[in-house]
């Protein structure tokens, strides 16, 4: 497994940290998502073969940008 950290911009609320750990959680090889609104930092566990650009895809079809 994996961990990658990724700054989220955007997010003001639990519900945008909601949308986002749904969004990516559904990445296919995505195993885990920790999304800290006070430090806008997601954490994201999975396997080896995850593509970083689908987990960016996700957050911004979210509505939200990865710094």
């Amino acid at each position: 497994m994996n961990t990658s950290t990724y700054v989220i911009q955007g997010m003001n609320c639990e519900h945008c940290v909601n949308s986002i750990a749904t969004a990516v959680g559904e990445v296919p090889g995505v195993t885990g998502v920790l999304v800290d609104l006070p430090t806008g930092e997601m954490q994201v566990t999975g396997q080896p073969a995850t593509a970083p650009d689908a987990i960016r895809r996700a957050v911004e079809e979210a509505g939200f940008q990865v710094a």
